[in-house]
């Protein structure tokens, strides 16, 4: 008898009674017996446990105790241990109920993260500098990088005159405009001046100052004068040797492709290879970056892939030549090992940055799948490949590089099965129709996979640097190709060839790819909108759209369909920003102040790197040197005064004459000086209040105003017929007096992170 397949007749699979034992619905809540829904769930999360796809949420529990080890004050290490113990004590004892067991391992997870955070901090703990600083020093160069207008240089610290060693940095970094001759390892002196790194422009902008602190940095600045080659007061140890052996011959590398091609293609092209990014002009940069293909200069999983994909590709071809190696030994596995350890190589000599970290360890599970006879591509390998990445580094769960590399491939993984679900006709085809056929499936998949990325890393795209490229599509539709197919493995044959003195014609066939890459840039960013500013996203919205990703992306069953809730709410909370209507720079030397055309309006001398960052977060495109921005500001010898609205005005004081008038009449009062204590203004923010609160931010609603700082809590505050003192907020009372913050127009362009994703 013929098997009955109607709907009626299947067998779907049941969990067990003591997974069904779900919570009692609240005595107002629906019945879900009347639309189904508790055998919805219960089938789905059937489906969920048979392809065991509860692992990868082991990672988003750690990810989230991490988020939350940020949010804590000064947390101590053995709660979250004694935790996550209980957690695991628990799991043991709730072994037969599923359901509680699932909920304790995820609280172990979340208290594992959480501990992580907390050992990762103390680990990496070195003095910071407290305060600008003009002193001779000494050390060695750990790592050397060529720049338009020098050299930029990583300094392990031997002496700062006048700092004692407890409270001396153990890493700078410091710009030297004339640096002939320095290469890594040498022990140099000269006099220099220093700045703590610097914080973020406004609340919730990119925080340098954390990201120098997890990488040992406790200083920026740059040498004043001649920089002189000394005597070293000590042998360096191993581990620095090896680093300048490393970055000696990155930069010999670095050289030589860029004189074998020359031009802006030279830059791209070492910057492809060695990492090394410090000769691609600014120019270039914006032409990558308006194409939305910015991600190729950064060693990253596309380049991790195609180098290890390379390795893997020649070692198995190598091996197969030889037919009693392919039936004797198991040639697939060897090739996957000659890829693990090529990957392995190529991201030591890259630099081993955080993505650069992370795409091998990703790539090594991968590899590592095939030798135990495991699907490569599979979402428990890249919650595997999370888990190690976030151990080890927690911090970068808060950059962009994690965000935007792990969303985009935990995304095209969730592509995968639809791709492969089309079947080929039954049919012969002509030798021309199978070729057009793979052609055109190669298109559309680098189109589907591009698109689907695309979507992916947008919500992180907009968080961290308020732009979005629509013509990505296009971009990365023109230039992966060059970049797959004759970019990278270029690049492993000229690292191979190197050493024989024979990589110089494989650079220029490099060369004439990277330039046709360049050209496609330079045609797509020059279409109108090929770079869109959108406000900066809230965490409300960050966090809904990150949620709607994990909940589309890692299950395996129709519960995906859910994402579309925290979607919808993180699209209604970006669709309605509460843009500031005010930001201060975090030492008073400037401000940008919403007029009464709804536009900002530039005081002040803040720099232009602040004042992009301003305007970006407010979404507007304009650039900080556009005349248009201090039309509305009415300004003199002593100060400018902005009409935020009818009856209220912010007053950006530069000399003490104005503190008479001004805090008379403005509303707020903002100055890089000392305030008087007779200035009677509702709200004022002199250096004083800005010592303690750092970059701060106003909006304003109605009669309140609610200020948001750097260093301080948020406080909410009646203006209307208040008058108080220059600086009452809470934080400046209750918290020590801190060091004056460094004026980002004091960094020269070398000193500032741009905040480009690693």
């Amino acid at each position: 008898m013929a098997e009955d397949n109607r709907p009626e007749h299947r067998q779907i699979p049941r969990l067990p009674a003591r997974v069904l034992a779900l919570p009692r619905p609240w005595p107002i809540a629906l019945d879900w017996r009347l639309v189904g829904g508790r055998d919805w769930l219960a089938k789905n999360l059937s489906r969920e446990i048979e392809q065991r796809r509860l692992f990868p949420w082991l990672a988003v529990c750690f990810g989230l105790g991490i988020v939350l080890y940020f949010q804590a004050d000064a947390p101590s290490l053995w709660a979250p241990l004694v935790a996550f113990f209980i957690a695991c004590s628990s799991a043991v004892l709730l072994r037969r109920n599923f359901a509680a067991l699932s909920i304790v391992i995820g609280l172990a997870a979340l208290f594992a993260g959480f501990s992580a955070g907390v050992i990762r901090a103390r680990s990496v703990a070195a003095p910071v500098l407290a305060r600008m600083t003009i002193a001779p020093m000494t050390g060695f160069i750990e790592a050397v990088e060529d720049r338009p207008a020098g050299k930029r240089l990583l300094l392990r610290v031997a002496d700062v005159k006048g700092i004692a060693e407890a409270d001396r940095p153990r890493l700078v970094r410091v710009s030297v405009r004339k640096g002939d001759g320095l290469v890594a390892g040498q022990f140099i002196g000269g006099n220099a001046r220093l700045l703590p790194p610097p914080q973020p422009a406004w609340p919730g902008g990119y925080d340098f100052a954390r990201d120098a602190y997890f990488k040992g940095i406790g200083a920026v600045g740059s040498f004043t004068g001649a920089v002189r080659h000394l005597d070293a007061p000590v042998a360096p140890d191993w581990p620095l040797l090896v680093a300048a052996s490393i970055d000696d011959a990155r930069n010999t590398l670095t050289q030589r492709i860029a004189s074998s091609i020359g031009g802006a293609a030279g830059g791209v092209g070492a910057a492809l290879v060695t990492g090394k990014r410090g000769l691609i002009g600014e120019p270039t940069n914006d032409v990558l970056r308006s194409a939305g293909i910015y991600h190729i200069v950064s060693i990253s999983g596309l380049h991790m892939v195609l180098a290890a994909g390379t390795f893997f590709w020649l070692a198995r071809a190598l091996l197969s030549l030889a037919p009693a190696l392919v039936l004797l030994w198991p040639v697939k596995k060897i090739a996957a090992v000659a890829a693990m350890i090529g990957a392995t190589i190529y991201c030591v000599f890259s630099g081993s940055d955080v993505a650069t970290e992370r795409s091998l360890i990703m790539t090594l599970v991968m590899f590592g799948a095939i030798l135990v006879d495991r699907p490569a591509l599979s979402t428990r390998n890249l919650a595997i490949a999370a888990l190690l990445v976030l151990a080890r580094e927690p911090e970068a769960l808060l950059g962009p590089s994690f965000q935007m590399s792990f969303g985009a491939v935990a995304a095209m993984m969730a592509l995968v099965p639809l791709m492969q679900g089309r079947r080929p006709e039954s049919r012969q085809r002509s030798l021309i129709e199978r070729a057009f056929h793979a052609t055109s499936q190669s298109v559309l998949g680098l189109l589907t996979t591009t698109l689907v990325a695309s979507l992916a890393t947008a919500p992180f795209s907009v968080y961290h640097f308020q732009t979005l490229n629509p013509y990505g599509l296009i971009g990365n539709t023109l230039a992966l190709p060059l970049v797959s197919f004759v970019v990278m493995p270029s690049a492993v044959l000229g690292v191979l060839a190197f050493p024989f003195g024979l990589d110089r014609p494989i650079w220029q066939v490099m060369g004439i790819a990277v330039s046709r890459v360049l050209e496609v840039s330079s045609w797509v960013g020059g279409l109108e909108g090929s770079t869109v500013v959108i406000p900066a996203l809230g965490l409300g919205a960050f966090a809904f759209l990150s949620a709607a990703l994990l909940v589309l992306t890692l299950p395996a069953s129709s519960l995906r369909w859910l994402a579309v809730v925290p979607a919808a709410a993180g699209l209604a909370l970006a669709a309605t920003p509460n843009r500031f209507d005010t930001y201060v720079d975090r030492d008073g030397a400037g401000a940008a102040i919403r007029n009464r055309t709804g536009q900002l309006t530039l005081v002040g001398k803040a720099s232009g790197f602040v004042a992009e960052q301003w305007l970006r977060a407010d979404g507007d495109g304009r650039s900080a040197d556009d005349a248009g921005l201090r039309r509305d500001a009415r300004c003199d010898k002593v100060g400018c005064i902005v009409e935020n609205a009818p009856q209220r005005s912010v007053a950006f004081v530069q000399d003490v004459s104005a503190f008479d008038e001004d805090c008379r009449r403005a509303t707020v009062v903002i100055t890089r000086l000392k305030a008087p204590l007779t200035c009677d203004a509702p709200l004022v923010l002199d250096r004083q209040a800005l010592a303690a609160r750092g970059a701060t931010t106003l909006r304003f609603d109605g009669e309140a105003v609610e200020i948001r700082s750097v260093r301080a809590a948020a406080e909410r505050r009646i203006l209307s017929g208040q008058k108080t003192a220059k600086a009452d907020s809470p934080s400046s009372q209750t918290q020590p007096r801190q060091p004056r913050p460094i004026p980002e127009q004091d960094l020269s362009e070398d000193e500032i992170s741009t905040g480009e994703p690693d």
